[in-house]
C-alpha cells in the first residue's frame, strides 16, 4: 500500500489523505449587494471522511446551495482553508480548480445535463474525452460505470429513450466514470415521482455500501433521511451535525 499524503493545514495540524477526504477550515463566502453584505456561508468547519455518506440539509437561502459549491470546486471562499483529498484548493487558481474538479469530484445534478443526441455511453464517456483518455479505456471504464448502476442492456439508447429514473442513472454513472475522491448529488431526486426517487436513493445507498464517499444536498427530510450523517444548514452556518445510522 502506498504512503498516504500528509498535507498540513494554516493551524499547523495535519490532514492523512487516506482517511479525510474534505476538511473545512473557518469557511467564508461573502457577497456585496450595493452597500449590504450578504454571508452566504459563514465560519463552516467540516470534517468528512472516506466512505461517509453525509447529507447536507437547509431550507431555500440557507447557504447549501453555496457550500455545494465550494465543496464541488465550483466556487472559491472569500477566506478560510478547504482541502479535498489533502489538496488546499481554497488558493487555487482557475485552471486548478478545473483540474481538480474533474478529477476529485463527480457531479450528479437534479435536471440530469445530458447531451440530447449523445447515447448513454457517450454521455458517461465524456469526462474520460476531457482527460484525454482514449477511445478502447473509456469505453471500457464506461460500459463497466453503467453496469454499476444496472443500466449496461440500456448503454445505446440516447436520453429520449430512458425514463426518468434511468436518465439520472446515466448522470450518476458519468459522476462515478472517474472514479472521484467524492460523489456530489444536488438535490437528486427533485426531478423524478417518489417511487423513482426511492429507487435512485436506493443506488446511492449500495455505491455507499461499495466504498463510495457521498455527500447529498437536499431540502427534503426524507431524502436526507437516506444517509448516514446530516449536517443542517441554517444562516450559512451549521446548526447541527448528525450521524443517524
Amino acid at each position: 500500500m502506498a504512503t498516504a499524503t500528509i498535507a498540513t493545514n494554516a493551524k499547523g495540524e495535519q490532514l492523512r489523505q487516506d482517511k479525510i477526504v474534505i476538511r473545512t477550515y473557518d469557511l467564508w463566502k461573502t457577497y456585496q449587494m450595493g452597500d449590504q453584505t450578504i454571508n452566504a456561508v459563514s465560519g463552516v468547519d467540516i470534517e468528512i471522511k472516506r466512505g461517509e455518506y453525509v447529507a447536507i440539509m437547509g431550507p431555500s437561502g440557507s447557504g447549501k446551495s453555496t457550500l455545494m459549491n465550494l465543496i464541488g470546486c465550483l466556487d472559491s471562499p472569500s477566506k478560510g482553508d478547504y482541502y479535498i483529498n489533502g489538496n488546499l484548493v481554497s488558493e487555487m487558481n482557475d485552471d486548478q480548480l478545473a483540474h481538480i474538479r474533474n478529477k476529485e469530484v463527480g457531479f450528479v445534478f437534479q435536471t440530469f445535463n445530458l447531451l440530447a443526441r449523445a447515447t448513454a455511453l457517450h454521455n458517461v464517456e465524456l469526462p474520460l474525452i476531457y482527460a484525454g483518455i482514449d477511445s478502447k479505456m473509456r469505453i471500457e471504464r464506461a460500459t463497466q460505470a453503467l453496469r454499476q448502476v444496472d443500466l449496461e442492456q440500456r448503454m445505446y439508447h440516447k436520453p429520449n429513450e430512458l425514463s426518468g429514473g434511468q436518465r439520472q442513472r446515466v448522470a450518476i454513472a458519468r459522476a462515478l466514470v472517474t472514479n472521484p475522491s467524492i460523489l456530489l448529488a444536488d438535490e437528486p431526486t427533485g426531478a423524478l415521482d417518489s417511487t423513482t426517487g426511492i429507487e435512485i436513493m436506493g443506488l446511492f445507498e449500495r455505491l455507499f455500501q461499495q466504498g463510495n464517499t457521498i455527500i447529498l444536498v437536499t431540502h427534503e427530510h426524507d431524502i436526507a433521511m437516506h444517509a448516514h450523517r446530516v449536517i443542517f444548514i441554517r444562516d450559512g452556518k451549521i446548526e447541527k451535525d448528525e450521524r443517524i445510522k
